[in-house]
């Protein structure tokens, strides 16, 4: 069966379905089931996903940018080896974008839904299983998104829109390989930095923000590096 994105291609929102197919990808790649070296063939691909070439070859050339394919002329896409090293250097690159995002955030963001988003991630951190990591995704993309839409950079919310995926995908496999563990301590953790932020933000204060959000991307570059090198193409360099 085709691995479709469960509408037909041409009801499908374009920007959606190149997102989607990004997402799948990323997905494959970090769990292994691509591996380094391997073609990705728009043909293949089309097939796959049930939709027409170009939507295919947007996907490639964004995964391309984003340095875990190789683009080939005339010949697809080839996997790129993902090491531990190059999961930092991305994590080091996301440190540098959210903290100069939350400075500005800490100025500019809305306090109601700040409010809301510290009340609801408050009542997560004691929450454990499947649901719980559902919540925790929710929640984390909400707010990292408050905070890129509230910079006050639009050229610094561009970029982290651009690698939002990238990011995401790295942290979705992690969640997927603690949940087959039945290892939820994360929850709890990441929801005490979250709120270290969002406390921070209310508070106006800037640099107390840009401390917190430092702190936690310290601590997730540490958790996805430590999760994800038990997964083969990024053993090496541990």
């Amino acid at each position: 069966m085709p691995d479709t994105l469960g509408v037909p291609d041409a009801a499908f929102d374009h920007g959606l379905r190149r997102q989607a197919i990004v997402r799948v990808l990323l997905t494959d790649i970090f769990h292994g089931r691509l591996r380094a070296g391997e073609r990705l063939v728009t043909e293949s691909l089309s097939k796959r996903f049930g939709v027409s070439h170009t939507p295919i070859r947007e996907a490639l050339i964004e995964l391309g940018g984003m340095g875990v394919v190789d683009l080939l002329p005339n010949r697809g896409a080839v996997v790129r080896r993902m090491t531990a090293r190059n999961v930092r250097e991305v994590l080091q690159v996301r440190k540098l974008l959210e903290c100069e995002a939350v400075r500005g955030a800490a100025k500019r963001a809305d306090r109601a839904r700040v409010k809301t988003l510290a009340t609801d991630i408050r009542a997560l951190a004691s929450a454990v299983g499947p649901e719980a990591i559902t919540q925790a995704r929710e929640l984390d993309n909400s707010l990292h998104d408050l905070i890129c839409r509230s910079c006050g950079n639009a050229f610094l919310q561009a970029e982290l829109t651009r690698l939002r995926t990238l990011y995401r995908a790295f942290r979705d496999v992690t969640w997927e390989l603690e949940e087959a563990r039945r290892d939820y301590h994360r929850i709890g953790v990441e929801a005490n930095e979250h709120l270290a932020i969002t406390t921070a933000i209310l508070a106006g204060d800037a640099k107390a923000a840009v401390r917190a959000m430092a702190a936690h991307m310290r601590s997730g570059a540490m958790y996805w590096v430590q999760v994800t090198a038990n997964l083969t193409e990024l053993s090496d360099e541990k």
